[in-house]
Protein backbone atom coordinates (compact mmCIF):
# COMPACT_ATOMS: atom_id res chain seq x y z
CA UNK A 1 0.00 0.00 0.00
CA UNK A 2 1.38 3.38 -1.00
CA UNK A 3 0.92 6.41 1.21
CA UNK A 4 1.69 10.09 0.81
CA UNK A 5 2.81 11.78 4.01
CA UNK A 6 4.68 14.70 5.49
CA UNK A 7 7.78 13.32 7.18
CA UNK A 8 10.25 14.95 9.57
CA UNK A 9 13.96 14.35 8.96
CA UNK A 10 15.40 16.95 11.33
CA UNK A 11 15.04 20.55 12.47
CA UNK A 12 12.67 22.36 10.08
CA UNK A 13 13.13 19.54 7.58
CA UNK A 14 9.65 18.45 6.54
CA UNK A 15 9.15 16.60 3.26
CA UNK A 16 5.97 15.59 1.44
CA UNK A 17 6.74 12.14 0.04
CA UNK A 18 5.04 9.10 -1.43
CA UNK A 19 6.35 5.72 -0.29
CA UNK A 20 5.31 2.13 0.38
CA UNK A 21 3.91 1.01 3.69
CA UNK A 22 4.95 -2.51 4.73
CA UNK A 23 2.25 -5.18 5.04
CA UNK A 24 0.54 -5.01 8.41
CA UNK A 25 1.39 -7.55 11.09
CA UNK A 26 -1.21 -9.54 13.03
CA UNK A 27 -1.13 -6.96 15.84
CA UNK A 28 -1.45 -3.87 13.61
CA UNK A 29 -4.18 -2.02 11.71
CA UNK A 30 -4.11 -0.30 8.33
CA UNK A 31 -6.10 2.94 8.35
CA UNK A 32 -7.05 5.77 6.04
CA UNK A 33 -6.53 9.27 7.41
CA UNK A 34 -9.17 11.80 6.36
CA UNK A 35 -8.50 14.88 8.50
CA UNK A 36 -5.82 16.25 10.80
CA UNK A 37 -5.81 19.39 12.91
CA UNK A 38 -2.40 21.06 13.06
CA UNK A 39 -1.22 21.77 16.60
CA UNK A 40 1.43 24.05 18.06
CA UNK A 41 2.98 20.90 19.49
CA UNK A 42 3.76 19.82 15.92
CA UNK A 43 5.43 23.18 15.30
CA UNK A 44 7.61 22.63 18.36
CA UNK A 45 8.51 19.13 17.24
CA UNK A 46 9.30 20.26 13.68
CA UNK A 47 11.49 23.16 14.78
CA UNK A 48 13.30 21.30 17.56
CA UNK A 49 13.90 18.04 15.72
CA UNK A 50 15.88 15.56 17.80
CA UNK A 51 16.09 18.10 20.65
CA UNK A 52 12.40 17.35 21.22
CA UNK A 53 11.90 14.59 23.79
CA UNK A 54 9.34 12.74 21.66
CA UNK A 55 11.45 12.69 18.47
CA UNK A 56 13.77 9.67 17.98
CA UNK A 57 17.48 10.38 17.61
CA UNK A 58 17.67 8.46 14.32
CA UNK A 59 14.94 10.48 12.60
CA UNK A 60 17.30 11.47 9.76
CA UNK A 61 17.56 7.80 8.79
CA UNK A 62 14.04 6.78 9.87
CA UNK A 63 11.81 9.84 9.36
CA UNK A 64 8.55 10.07 11.29
CA UNK A 65 5.11 11.16 10.07
CA UNK A 66 3.95 14.33 11.83
CA UNK A 67 0.43 15.18 13.03
CA UNK A 68 -1.41 13.80 16.06
CA UNK A 69 -4.96 15.22 15.94
CA UNK A 70 -6.37 13.00 13.25
CA UNK A 71 -9.36 10.91 12.24
CA UNK A 72 -10.27 8.55 9.46
CA UNK A 73 -11.48 5.04 8.65
CA UNK A 74 -10.11 1.61 9.44
CA UNK A 75 -9.15 -0.26 6.25
CA UNK A 76 -7.67 -3.61 7.35
CA UNK A 77 -7.44 -5.26 10.77
CA UNK A 78 -4.72 -7.67 11.88
CA UNK A 79 -5.90 -11.03 13.25
CA UNK A 80 -5.23 -10.09 16.88
CA UNK A 81 -7.74 -7.23 16.82
CA UNK A 82 -10.51 -8.57 14.58
CA UNK A 83 -12.82 -9.16 17.53
CA UNK A 84 -12.61 -5.48 18.49
CA UNK A 85 -12.24 -3.46 15.26
CA UNK A 86 -13.81 -3.72 11.81
CA UNK A 87 -12.99 -2.20 8.41
CA UNK A 88 -15.09 0.91 7.78
CA UNK A 89 -15.20 2.07 11.38
CA UNK A 90 -14.33 5.71 11.94
CA UNK A 91 -11.64 6.38 14.52
CA UNK A 92 -9.58 8.88 16.44
CA UNK A 93 -6.36 8.30 18.37
CA UNK A 94 -5.28 9.36 21.84
CA UNK A 95 -1.62 10.25 21.12
CA UNK A 96 -0.50 10.19 24.74
CA UNK A 97 -0.10 6.42 24.80
CA UNK A 98 2.45 6.16 27.66
CA UNK A 99 3.98 3.01 26.19
CA UNK A 100 7.27 2.18 27.88
CA UNK A 101 8.58 0.07 24.99
CA UNK A 102 7.95 2.70 22.31
CA UNK A 103 10.69 4.29 20.15
CA UNK A 104 11.49 6.91 22.81
CA UNK A 105 10.05 5.11 25.82
CA UNK A 106 7.04 6.40 27.71
CA UNK A 107 7.02 9.69 25.76
CA UNK A 108 6.47 7.90 22.44
CA UNK A 109 3.46 9.21 20.54
CA UNK A 110 1.89 8.98 17.08
CA UNK A 111 2.78 12.10 15.13
CA UNK A 112 6.16 12.39 16.86
CA UNK A 113 7.87 9.03 17.23
CA UNK A 114 6.70 6.60 14.56
CA UNK A 115 7.64 5.95 10.95
CA UNK A 116 4.24 4.75 9.81
CA UNK A 117 1.62 6.53 11.88
CA UNK A 118 0.85 10.24 12.02
CA UNK A 119 -1.99 12.50 11.03
CA UNK A 120 -0.48 14.12 7.96
CA UNK A 121 -0.70 11.10 5.69
CA UNK A 122 -3.16 9.43 3.38
CA UNK A 123 -2.75 5.95 4.90
CA UNK A 124 -1.02 4.79 8.08
CA UNK A 125 -0.25 1.67 10.05
CA UNK A 126 -1.55 1.85 13.60
CA UNK A 127 1.06 -0.07 15.62
CA UNK A 128 0.78 -2.53 18.47
CA UNK A 129 1.87 0.22 20.89
CA UNK A 130 -1.30 2.26 20.30
CA UNK A 131 -3.59 -0.77 20.31
CA UNK A 132 -2.25 -2.40 23.45
CA UNK A 133 -2.70 0.86 25.33
CA UNK A 134 -6.32 1.00 24.12
CA UNK A 135 -5.61 4.35 22.43
CA UNK A 136 -7.43 3.65 19.16
CA UNK A 137 -10.93 4.99 19.75
CA UNK A 138 -13.90 4.45 17.48
CA UNK A 139 -16.12 7.41 16.64
CA UNK A 140 -19.82 7.05 15.81
CA UNK A 141 -20.69 10.69 15.21
CA UNK A 142 -21.16 12.60 11.95
CA UNK A 143 -18.22 13.68 9.79
CA UNK A 144 -14.52 13.49 10.52
CA UNK A 145 -13.36 16.88 11.78
CA UNK A 146 -15.04 16.51 15.19
CA UNK A 147 -12.94 13.40 15.81
CA UNK A 148 -9.81 15.30 14.72
CA UNK A 149 -10.62 17.88 17.37
CA UNK A 150 -11.31 15.32 20.09
CA UNK A 151 -7.72 15.58 21.33
CA UNK A 152 -7.71 19.38 21.84
CA UNK A 153 -11.21 19.22 23.33
CA UNK A 154 -10.00 16.50 25.72
CA UNK A 155 -7.38 18.94 26.98
CA UNK A 156 -9.99 21.40 28.27
CA UNK A 157 -12.13 18.55 29.58
CA UNK A 158 -9.12 17.30 31.52
CA UNK A 159 -8.42 20.78 32.86
CA UNK A 160 -11.89 21.11 34.33
CA UNK A 161 -11.76 17.63 35.81
CA UNK A 162 -8.34 18.43 37.33
CA UNK A 163 -9.53 21.43 39.33
CA UNK A 164 -10.15 20.65 42.95
CA UNK A 165 -11.64 22.08 46.12
CA UNK A 166 -11.34 21.13 49.77
CA UNK A 167 -13.60 19.77 52.47
CA UNK A 168 -13.44 21.98 55.60
CA UNK A 169 -11.88 20.16 58.53
CA UNK A 170 -10.29 17.43 56.41
CA UNK A 171 -7.55 16.90 53.87
CA UNK A 172 -9.95 15.49 51.32
CA UNK A 173 -9.87 17.07 47.87
CA UNK A 174 -13.06 17.24 45.82
CA UNK A 175 -12.04 17.00 42.18
CA UNK A 176 -13.82 19.09 39.52
CA UNK A 177 -15.08 22.64 39.14
CA UNK A 178 -17.71 23.86 41.57
CA UNK A 179 -21.17 22.97 40.29
CA UNK A 180 -23.13 26.22 40.25
CA UNK A 181 -20.00 28.17 41.10
CA UNK A 182 -18.30 31.24 39.65
CA UNK A 183 -15.83 30.61 36.83
CA UNK A 184 -13.48 32.85 34.85
CA UNK A 185 -11.53 32.03 31.70
CA UNK A 186 -8.81 34.62 31.26
CA UNK A 187 -7.34 35.38 27.82
CA UNK A 188 -10.01 32.94 26.76
CA UNK A 189 -10.99 33.55 23.14
CA UNK A 190 -8.13 31.80 21.38
CA UNK A 191 -8.76 28.33 19.91
CA UNK A 192 -8.45 26.44 23.19
CA UNK A 193 -10.35 29.10 25.10
CA UNK A 194 -13.22 28.73 22.65
CA UNK A 195 -13.16 24.99 23.23
CA UNK A 196 -13.37 25.63 26.98
CA UNK A 197 -16.34 27.97 26.57
CA UNK A 198 -18.10 25.44 24.35
CA UNK A 199 -17.59 22.65 26.86
CA UNK A 200 -18.45 24.72 29.93
CA UNK A 201 -21.76 26.01 28.61
CA UNK A 202 -22.87 22.68 27.13
CA UNK A 203 -22.04 20.27 29.95
CA UNK A 204 -24.99 18.43 31.33
CA UNK A 205 -23.50 17.03 34.53
CA UNK A 206 -21.77 20.08 36.02
CA UNK A 207 -21.62 23.75 35.12
CA UNK A 208 -20.93 27.16 36.62
CA UNK A 209 -23.71 29.64 37.32
CA UNK A 210 -21.47 32.49 36.12
CA UNK A 211 -18.79 32.33 33.42
CA UNK A 212 -16.71 35.44 32.72
CA UNK A 213 -14.46 35.29 29.64
CA UNK A 214 -11.78 37.93 29.17
CA UNK A 215 -9.45 39.15 26.45
CA UNK A 216 -7.93 42.44 25.30
CA UNK A 217 -8.98 42.10 21.65
CA UNK A 218 -12.56 43.29 21.17
CA UNK A 219 -12.91 41.78 17.71
CA UNK A 220 -12.02 38.34 19.06
CA UNK A 221 -14.42 38.78 21.97
CA UNK A 222 -17.18 39.80 19.56
CA UNK A 223 -16.55 36.74 17.42
CA UNK A 224 -16.60 34.48 20.49
CA UNK A 225 -19.93 36.02 21.53
CA UNK A 226 -21.25 35.40 18.03
CA UNK A 227 -20.21 31.73 18.09
CA UNK A 228 -21.24 31.11 21.71
CA UNK A 229 -23.97 33.67 22.47
CA UNK A 230 -24.88 34.71 25.98
CA UNK A 231 -28.46 33.73 25.17
CA UNK A 232 -27.42 30.13 24.51
CA UNK A 233 -25.57 29.99 27.82
CA UNK A 234 -28.56 31.52 29.62
CA UNK A 235 -30.81 28.81 28.21
CA UNK A 236 -28.46 26.33 29.88
CA UNK A 237 -28.63 28.15 33.22
CA UNK A 238 -25.35 30.05 32.91
CA UNK A 239 -24.75 33.80 33.00
CA UNK A 240 -22.05 34.31 30.36
CA UNK A 241 -20.12 37.59 30.32
CA UNK A 242 -17.48 38.69 27.80
CA UNK A 243 -15.18 41.32 29.29
CA UNK A 244 -12.47 43.34 27.55
CA UNK A 245 -9.88 43.84 30.29
CA UNK A 246 -7.90 46.13 28.02
CA UNK A 247 -10.67 48.72 28.12
CA UNK A 248 -10.99 49.04 31.90
CA UNK A 249 -8.73 50.96 34.26
CA UNK A 250 -8.57 48.18 36.84
CA UNK A 251 -9.21 44.68 35.39
CA UNK A 252 -9.15 43.00 38.80
CA UNK A 253 -11.75 45.41 40.15
CA UNK A 254 -13.90 44.90 37.06
CA UNK A 255 -13.71 41.12 37.43
CA UNK A 256 -14.46 41.22 41.15
CA UNK A 257 -17.47 43.45 40.48
CA UNK A 258 -19.10 40.55 38.64
CA UNK A 259 -19.03 38.47 41.85
CA UNK A 260 -19.68 41.23 44.42
CA UNK A 261 -16.05 41.10 45.52
CA UNK A 262 -16.33 37.50 46.76
CA UNK A 263 -13.95 36.01 44.22
CA UNK A 264 -14.19 33.09 41.82
CA UNK A 265 -14.27 29.38 42.54
CA UNK A 266 -12.49 28.32 39.34
CA UNK A 267 -10.15 30.47 37.25
CA UNK A 268 -8.46 29.24 34.06
CA UNK A 269 -5.44 31.00 32.56
CA UNK A 270 -5.15 30.58 28.80
CA UNK A 271 -2.11 32.77 28.13
CA UNK A 272 1.37 32.29 29.67
CA UNK A 273 1.59 35.95 30.66
CA UNK A 274 2.63 36.96 34.21
CA UNK A 275 0.08 39.79 34.31
CA UNK A 276 -2.76 37.41 33.45
CA UNK A 277 -1.57 34.85 36.00
CA UNK A 278 -1.47 37.52 38.69
CA UNK A 279 -4.97 38.68 37.72
CA UNK A 280 -6.16 35.12 38.17
CA UNK A 281 -4.59 34.83 41.60
CA UNK A 282 -6.07 38.15 42.67
CA UNK A 283 -9.65 37.19 41.84
CA UNK A 284 -9.70 33.79 43.55
CA UNK A 285 -12.33 33.41 46.24
CA UNK A 286 -12.15 31.25 49.35
CA UNK A 287 -10.96 27.76 48.35
CA UNK A 288 -10.57 29.04 44.80
CA UNK A 289 -8.60 26.98 42.28
CA UNK A 290 -6.36 28.54 39.63
CA UNK A 291 -5.72 26.30 36.64
CA UNK A 292 -2.68 27.35 34.62
CA UNK A 293 -3.68 25.84 31.28
CA UNK A 294 -1.42 27.76 28.90
CA UNK A 295 1.75 25.89 27.99
CA UNK A 296 4.70 28.32 28.27
CA UNK A 297 7.78 28.13 26.06
CA UNK A 298 9.81 30.08 28.63
CA UNK A 299 11.23 27.62 31.21
CA UNK A 300 11.79 30.51 33.62
CA UNK A 301 8.26 31.95 33.53
CA UNK A 302 7.39 33.43 36.92
CA UNK A 303 4.51 35.39 38.40
CA UNK A 304 3.68 36.70 41.86
CA UNK A 305 1.20 34.86 44.06
CA UNK A 306 -0.54 35.91 47.25
CA UNK A 307 0.63 33.37 49.83
CA UNK A 308 -1.39 35.01 52.58
CA UNK A 309 -4.45 33.79 50.68
CA UNK A 310 -2.88 30.37 50.16
CA UNK A 311 -2.69 30.03 53.93
CA UNK A 312 -5.88 31.74 55.10
CA UNK A 313 -8.19 31.55 52.09
CA UNK A 314 -7.14 28.05 50.98
CA UNK A 315 -6.43 29.20 47.42
CA UNK A 316 -4.49 26.74 45.28
CA UNK A 317 -3.00 26.15 41.83
CA UNK A 318 -3.07 23.25 39.39
CA UNK A 319 -1.63 22.84 35.92
CA UNK A 320 -2.76 20.47 33.22
CA UNK A 321 -1.12 19.46 29.96
CA UNK A 322 -3.36 17.37 27.74
CA UNK A 323 -6.28 15.10 28.45
CA UNK A 324 -6.17 11.45 29.45
CA UNK A 325 -7.96 8.49 27.89
CA UNK A 326 -11.21 9.11 29.76
CA UNK A 327 -11.19 12.77 28.68
CA UNK A 328 -10.73 11.70 25.06
CA UNK A 329 -13.60 9.23 25.31
CA UNK A 330 -15.79 11.92 26.84
CA UNK A 331 -14.89 14.30 24.00
CA UNK A 332 -15.87 11.74 21.37
CA UNK A 333 -19.07 10.88 23.24
CA UNK A 334 -20.33 14.44 23.59
CA UNK A 335 -19.49 15.21 19.96
CA UNK A 336 -21.38 12.09 18.90
CA UNK A 337 -24.30 13.50 20.88
CA UNK A 338 -24.20 16.84 19.08
CA UNK A 339 -21.52 19.12 20.51
CA UNK A 340 -19.89 20.79 17.49
CA UNK A 341 -16.27 21.97 17.83
CA UNK A 342 -16.37 23.90 14.53
CA UNK A 343 -15.84 27.19 16.37
CA UNK A 344 -12.17 26.26 16.76
CA UNK A 345 -11.52 25.99 13.02
CA UNK A 346 -10.49 29.03 10.99
CA UNK A 347 -8.50 27.56 8.07
CA UNK A 348 -8.88 24.62 5.69
CA UNK A 349 -6.12 23.09 3.57
CA UNK A 350 -4.83 19.99 1.86
CA UNK A 351 -1.84 17.75 2.53
CA UNK A 352 0.31 19.96 0.28
CA UNK A 353 -0.13 22.83 2.76
CA UNK A 354 1.11 20.99 5.85
CA UNK A 355 4.86 21.70 5.78
CA UNK A 356 4.58 25.45 5.29
CA UNK A 357 1.69 25.74 7.73
CA UNK A 358 3.43 23.76 10.45
CA UNK A 359 6.71 25.66 10.24
CA UNK A 360 4.96 29.05 10.23
CA UNK A 361 2.11 28.26 12.62
CA UNK A 362 2.87 30.96 15.24
CA UNK A 363 2.65 33.63 12.53
CA UNK A 364 -0.67 32.48 11.05
CA UNK A 365 -3.54 34.19 12.87
CA UNK A 366 -6.79 32.53 13.81
CA UNK A 367 -7.69 29.21 15.32
CA UNK A 368 -7.24 25.62 14.23
CA UNK A 369 -5.84 24.80 10.79
CA UNK A 370 -7.71 21.74 9.54
CA UNK A 371 -6.06 19.56 6.92
CA UNK A 372 -7.80 17.07 4.64
CA UNK A 373 -5.11 14.66 3.65
CA UNK A 374 -6.55 13.36 0.37
CA UNK A 375 -6.87 16.75 -1.31
CA UNK A 376 -4.45 19.31 -2.74
CA UNK A 377 -5.53 22.77 -1.57
CA UNK A 378 -3.65 25.80 -0.25
CA UNK A 379 -4.30 26.70 3.37
CA UNK A 380 -7.29 29.03 3.11
CA UNK A 381 -9.03 31.07 5.81
CA UNK A 382 -12.73 30.25 5.94
CA UNK A 383 -13.34 34.01 5.95
CA UNK A 384 -11.82 34.23 2.45
CA UNK A 385 -14.04 31.60 0.84
CA UNK A 386 -16.48 34.23 -0.44
CA UNK A 387 -13.75 36.34 -2.07
CA UNK A 388 -12.25 33.30 -3.76
CA UNK A 389 -15.73 32.26 -4.77
CA UNK A 390 -16.07 35.29 -7.03
CA UNK A 391 -13.80 33.48 -9.49
CA UNK A 392 -14.05 29.87 -8.37
CA UNK A 393 -17.43 28.08 -8.06
CA UNK A 394 -15.90 25.52 -5.70
CA UNK A 395 -15.13 28.19 -3.11
CA UNK A 396 -18.44 29.91 -3.83
CA UNK A 397 -20.27 26.76 -2.76
CA UNK A 398 -18.07 26.36 0.34
CA UNK A 399 -18.84 30.00 1.26
CA UNK A 400 -22.55 29.32 0.88
CA UNK A 401 -22.35 26.29 3.16
CA UNK A 402 -20.35 27.96 5.93
CA UNK A 403 -22.61 31.01 5.81
CA UNK A 404 -25.51 28.69 6.60
CA UNK A 405 -23.62 27.78 9.77
CA UNK A 406 -22.87 31.29 11.07
CA UNK A 407 -19.57 31.43 9.20
CA UNK A 408 -18.34 28.16 10.73
CA UNK A 409 -17.10 24.95 9.19
CA UNK A 410 -19.72 22.20 9.14
CA UNK A 411 -20.37 18.57 8.32
CA UNK A 412 -22.17 19.68 5.16
CA UNK A 413 -19.16 21.75 4.06
CA UNK A 414 -16.84 18.85 4.82
CA UNK A 415 -18.96 16.45 2.76
CA UNK A 416 -18.92 18.84 -0.18
CA UNK A 417 -15.17 19.36 0.04
CA UNK A 418 -14.39 15.64 0.19
CA UNK A 419 -16.55 14.97 -2.87
CA UNK A 420 -15.65 18.02 -4.95
CA UNK A 421 -12.15 19.23 -4.08
CA UNK A 422 -10.58 20.17 -7.42
CA UNK A 423 -7.39 18.18 -6.81
CA UNK A 424 -7.10 14.97 -4.84
CA UNK A 425 -3.97 13.19 -3.69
Amino acid sequence: MKTTAVRLYGKKDLRLETFDLPPIKEDEILAKVVSDSICMSSYKAATQGTDHKRIPKDVAQKPIIIGHEFAGEIVEVGDKWKDKFKPGQKYSIQPAIYYENGPVGVLSAPGYSYQYVGGDATYVIIPRDVLEQDCLLTYDGPGYYPASLAEPLSCVIGAMHANYHTVPGSYQHKMEIVDGGKMAILAGVGPMGLAAINYAINRKDRKPSLLVVTDIDQSRLDRAAEIYPVEKAKANGIELVYLNTGNVEDPIKALQAKVDGKGYDDVFVFAPVPQVIEQADAILGFDGCLNFFAGPSNPNLRAKMNFYNVHYAYTHVVGTSGGNMNDMKEALKIMSEGLDPAGLITHIGGLNAVSETTLNLPDIPGGKKLIYTHIDMPLTPISEFANKGEKDPFFAKLAELVNKNNGLWSIEAEDFLLKNAPKKI
